[in-house]
């Protein structure tokens, strides 16, 4: 490219999405934006790599570019193949859904900002609180924050490795109650597998399920349940370290499991 980019833009919903152009047009005053989004849906696709073919890259429009594969492609080819040098800054979303508690472990959004961060790149994940019954999907609210904030980090930076991931209630009205700082709550999902009978008399299986969440004090869920913007910060270390010790105690007993020789 011929122009530097300060801002990476990207998402899971798809280069189409409206919560992505939302994203792109919020950070346009900040600097110099490139998009480098998943061709189509790629939701739930968590930390994964395409590794056994190759990608391939659409370019829709000025640095605008579609990929066929998923959010953390993106992130990792725009950063080392597209992009002339590394961005100040990666923004993720606006996704159309929450990312809260333990569906962090499952979104793209998060993930692609995870990948930033891995980078070394200051890195944030924004998310829209609506679902597709919902209505009207407002993402003016959530863009305007998505201003406020990335000038912020672009201005202070964020500690090495720390994502920060923004759920913003869905307000048409633009009715937020404030910005609370929380931790991750705990999702109450009721898994279940539907079965289906396709007309040849095969099976065929939908993940389906109805979620409830920790009603915790200073937990995402709380303060998005309350009408105000959670910003949680992620690290992607998933060490318990306060196990360890634990551990070492026991964990040394299972050396005399160990066979020596042939």
């Amino acid at each position: 490219m011929g122009v530097d980019i300060n801002i990476l833009v990207t998402n899971d919903d798809g280069v189409h999405a409206p919560g992505l152009a939302a994203l792109r047009e919020a950070m346009s005053p900040l600097g110099t934006t490139c998009v480098v989004a998943p061709d189509r849906q790629q939701s739930a696709t968590s930390h994964s790599l395409t590794l056994h073919r190759p990608l391939h890259v659409e370019q829709l429009g000025d640095r605008v570019h579609s990929v066929d594969g998923t959010p953390t492609d993106c992130v990792l080819l725009a950063v080392h193949g597209l992009l002339k040098e590394r961005p100040r800054l990666v923004v993720s979303g606006i996704n159309h859904g929450p990312n809260m508690g333990e569906d962090t472990m499952y979104s793209g959004t998060v993930a692609a900002a995870m990948e930033g961060a891995i980078l070394g790149i200051p890195s944030i994940a924004f998310s829209l609180v609506t679902r597709e019954a919902e209505g009207p999907h407002d993402f003016r609210a959530a863009a305007s924050f998505a201003t406020t904030l990335a000038d912020r980090i672009l201005k202070t930076g964020l500690p090495p490795h720390t994502v920060l991931n923004v759920n913003i209630p869905n307000s048409p009205g633009g009715e937020i109650a404030g910005v609370r700082v929380t931790r991750l709550g705990k999702r109450i999902y009721q898994d279940s597998i539907v079965e289906r009978v396709d007309p040849d008399g095969t099976s065929h299986y939908w993940i389906a399920g109805e979620a409830t969440w920790e009603v915790g004090a200073n937990t995402d869920f709380s303060a998005v349940d309350c009408g105000m913007i959670s910003i949680t910060p992620l690290h992607f270390d998933l060490t318990d370290y306060k196990a360890i010790d634990d551990l070492r105690i026991w964990a040394a007993g299972l050396e005399t499991g160990l066979s020596v020789g042939a």
